[in-house]
């Protein structure tokens, strides 16, 4: 593809004037010696930071470290006579791969970064940062305890796997430990794992080479525990114990109301922490509505014994059926100790009657 550069002088000049005349002029074509022979792409990534996740539009904030790696074939040049084993060049200049993010959903908004590294062996280094917005199928059905499962798939747009081969160049070890080191953020998300795995993107037109990154990321639930569980297992506690209170001196049922109405008020305020999609329903959603339910079902059954209570006058007599059936066969299920017959003899004296 380029023949060996000779360089007048170890000079920035020099050197220059034989990549213009040589290199850059060929910028338009895969730097390889035959169409057939595929260029190998070496591809590797950073995670430096989790902006943020989007429960609603299913998507997924990063900040990544991308690293590409290619040789140009046939260059070369003695660091003696050009005076260096690498120069920057402007990426302009050369051949540079088209690879993209499949997942990607918005424009990249990252700094851009107008040179790479050439080496005298003919490598090419690119390293640039890229601000990913990517989709990601989320489950929160376990929120806040939650773990996702994201990827992200690096491939070539256009060419097809016999013109443009992808390989990693590291290992998801040696990945994941240099992303904890360098991870700037430490807000709702932590990086959990990192895997690779290669695959083949076939169609009808052909098949694409891509090299497909996992990033598992796991939610820090504090601040749900402590803002939304422990608070509403204080009320419903609260909701339980007041059955402990005379009927007779308390107001037991606008106690209640009380505890309704403040529950309602607490989900209403908190509603903003919860994910918001309509696709699953967060198991702690379900637990909210269970709580407020129990409280109501609590409400009602005191509204019917205080009803019991002030009217049993007015209705007649329990059937004996009944009674047996409650106080004998029901009584030991709930595990309430029988009454003791007492000895005690009642006596009515009519005092109308008399001699």
């Amino acid at each position: 593809f380029v023949a060996a550069l000779n360089c007048t002088s170890p000079s920035p000049d020099s050197l220059f004037n034989a990549l213009e005349k040589e290199l850059f002029p060929k910028k338009l074509v895969r730097p390889v010696e035959r169409f057939s022979d595929p260029i190998n792409i070496t591809i590797g990534i950073t995670l430096v930071g989790i902006l943020g996740v989007d429960e609603k539009a299913q998507t997924v904030t990063t900040v990544l470290w991308q690293v590409l790696e290619w040789d140009i074939a046939g260059l070369s040049w003695d660091e003696k006579e050009c005076g260096t084993t690498r120069v920057s060049v402007p990426r302009e200049t050369l051949w540079v791969p088209d690879v993209h993010i499949t997942e990607f959903m918005a424009e990249d908004s990252s700094p851009k970064t107008p040179y790479v590294y050439l080496y005298n062996t003919g490598h090419v280094y690119d390293d640039k940062p890229v601000r990913v917005v990517s989709s990601c199928r989320l489950e929160i059905y376990s929120f806040p305890f939650d773990i996702q499962n994201c990827s992200l798939t690096f491939g070539s747009y256009l060419h097809f796997a016999t013109d443009i081969r992808m390989i990693h160049s590291r290992s998801s070890e040696e990945i994941l430990g240099e992303s904890r080191d360098v991870l700037e953020t430490n807000g709702e998300w932590e990086l959990a794992d990192i895997s690779i795995a290669r695959s083949t993107l076939a169609l009808e037109v052909g098949s694409y080479s891509e090299i497909k990154y996992f990033v598992i990321l796991r939610r820090r639930p504090i601040l749900y525990v402590v803002n939304l569980l422990i608070p509403s297992c204080f009320l419903i506690t609260v909701d339980l114990f007041s059955f402990l209170l005379p009927p007779k001196s308390v107001d037991r049922s606008s106690f209640k109301m009380t505890l309704i109405l403040g529950y309602t008020v607490f989900l209403l305020i908190m509603n903003d922490l919860l994910p918001a999609t309509g696709e699953t329903t967060p198991l702690i959603s379900i637990f909210f509505s269970l709580t407020l339910a129990l409280m109501v079902a609590s409400l009602l059954e005191t509204v019917f014994i205080t009803n019991i209570q002030l009217s049993s006058s007015e209705y007649s007599a329990v059937p004996h059926w009944l009674s047996v059936l409650v106080l004998r066969y029901i009584a030991v299920v709930v595990c309430l100790p029988p009454q003791k017959k007492s000895n005690r003899i009642t006596v009515f004296i009519n005092s109308s009657t008399g001699g």
